[in-house]
């Protein structure tokens, strides 16, 4: 872990790179980050408090699905509920994120936890894979720069919310979708993932057409299992190689 640390040490203009890689992501959430913002002024929330979400809940998909439920008067209890379901596969990040972060002083795990989405997580972990090794400032820069990105994105709802009547028609939401098909892709490298891709996809489409309650939940799940199975009947190479060098 030392030594980890020791190659990861900040060095003059280290923050350009997981800024760079973070980019694409940020530019992709901007219509995102727009609706989230001018929703939630249309919704009845102040400026302050329409920002104060991106700002302290940082969340985008939660934070959609919270301003419309807010908007047409849906119990607390039931806006925690969903919020809670939506955000359930930050659970998994922070699994895998753990083995990482759990030596790092406690400020560390608490920033890295808050800055933790979607993108920061498949922009940190390729770049854990690039170069062999964790890094927590390239974590904490891609994050924070995509966090600014975000909230500048909910400014921009914020202030053209009073302007912007009916702004969920421009299919802005769009965009949640682009997001996320361009967060799996690059992960997609051999049959099994491939395989646990298709299953979800097919599982969710399903479920959400069949009103089936958590139907993100139980068709993350159910893709899990296809690609635990899948696994088993078609081992990546690298451990087919070890096997046999084992032999």
């Amino acid at each position: 872990m030392e030594k980890e640390l020791i190659q990861c040490a900040p060095k003059r203009g280290s923050w350009v790179t997981p800024c760079l890689d973070m980019l694409p992501l940020s530019v992709a959430v901007l219509p995102w980050g727009i609706l989230c913002g001018s929703l939630g002024v249309q919704a009845g929330l102040s400026p302050l408090q329409a920002q104060a979400m991106s700002l302290l809940v940082f969340a985008g998909a939660a934070q959609l699905s919270g301003v419309t439920m807010m908007g047409a008067g849906i119990p607390g209890s039931t806006l925690f509920g969903t919020t809670f379901v939506i955000s359930a596969r930050h659970l998994l990040y922070s699994v895998n994120f753990r083995q990482h972060i759990r030596p790092l002083p406690l400020r560390w795990r608490l920033a890295l936890g808050f800055l933790l989405t979607d993108e920061m997580y498949v922009v940190s972990a390729a770049h854990t894979e690039k170069t062999g090794s964790f890094c927590r400032y390239y974590a904490l820069v891609s994050g924070f720069f995509f966090y600014v990105c975000w909230n500048l994105a909910t400014l921009l709802g914020v202030i053209g919310g009073a302007q912007l009547d009916n702004i969920e028609t421009l299919g802005l939401e769009f965009a949640i979708a682009a997001t996320f098909i361009a967060l799996v892709i690059p992960t997609i490298k051999d049959k099994p993932i491939l395989i646990s891709v298709i299953i979800t996809a097919i599982a969710s489409v399903l479920l959400t057409m069949a009103n089936f309650s958590n139907a993100l939940i139980v068709s993350a799940l159910i893709g899990m299992v296809a690609g635990f199975v899948s696994e088993s009947l078609f081992p990546p190479k690298d451990k087919t190689a070890a096997k046999e060098n084992a032999k």
